[in-house]
């Protein structure tokens, strides 16, 4: 199965960085979060994947075409104008990146990589979370259900404290937050049938309102519940978390 990795949005949310580079390039442990998601796919046998671009889509594709340049040592000649690569750092992916337009919505985004597909069933992820989800299980828990959609859920802790107010403004009642008040949220690390694709409409499509609801009315929406380690990186404070946990060892999704 084929990889599809969302990694076109604009990222306002981390601008200290994005206004350089797309999010997925965004570096934890001095490599893009879009590599540690693939060394965690890859970790699981997938070795082929589609990103889709957008935002400054040439920086995914100017990385992976000096992918050598970033990671082996090197040599240049001048005088021959000649390059020697040094222990050789590679990996065995196959990597297609798409530019699919700078305003497309992630529905669209991944009807353009329809014809890349051939048909067949494939994973697809958002480029700035990491997890320690099973993809053995969730693969197995998709194959069984027999629906066309399965996403990971995740579930979100509250992170401010809870109250209740009645029609005039009065606060009736206030607590801090705790474990009850989680929300489940859709947390990527899906798999798709190509059927999903009938969905999709055009570049206006977002994934996540009209295709996925329809679906979830149609009963061929499931949910993978996922209990373990899942963080996505919309904001600096938690890039800081991924960098400190990686830092010291400790990175849940570090199975290579």
């Amino acid at each position: 199965m084929k990889v599809v990795i969302l990694a076109g949005g604009f990222g306002t949310r981390i601008s200290e960085e994005s206004y350089l580079k797309p999010k997925p390039m965004i570096e934890i442990g001095g490599q893009p979060i879009l590599w540690h998601i693939m060394k965690y796919y890859s970790s699981f046998g997938y070795k082929e994947f589609i990103i889709l671009g957008g935002y400054k889509q040439y920086v995914i594709k100017e990385y992976f075409a000096d992918y050598f340049l970033h990671n082996s040592d090197v040599t240049f000649d001048l005088a021959t104008n000649e390059m020697q690569v040094h222990d050789k750092k590679g990996e065995n992916w196959k990597v297609t990146i798409l530019d699919t337009g700078l305003n497309t919505m992630t529905g669209g985004r991944v009807l353009r990589a329809k014809q890349y597909l051939e048909n067949e069933r494939f994973l697809l992820t958002y480029g700035d979370g990491v997890s320690d989800v099973d993809l053995n299980a969730l693969l197995a828990f998709h194959e069984q259900h027999g629906g066309i959609a399965t996403m990971t859920t995740v579930s979100l802790a509250q992170q401010k404290g809870v109250l209740e107010k009645d029609e005039n403004g009065q606060i009736l009642s206030f607590r801090e937050k705790n474990d009850e008040d989680a929300a489940i949220i859709n947390g990527g690390f899906m798999v798709l049938e190509p059927k999903v694709f009938d969905y999709l409409e055009g570049d206006a499509t977002v994934l996540e309102q009209e295709p996925m609801r329809k679906l979830a009315a149609e009963g061929q929406l499931y949910g993978y519940a996922h209990d373990g380690f899942w963080q996505c990186m919309d904001t600096q404070r938690e890039k800081e978390k991924l960098e400190t946990l990686w830092d010291e060892g400790k990175a849940p999704w570090k199975r290579w």
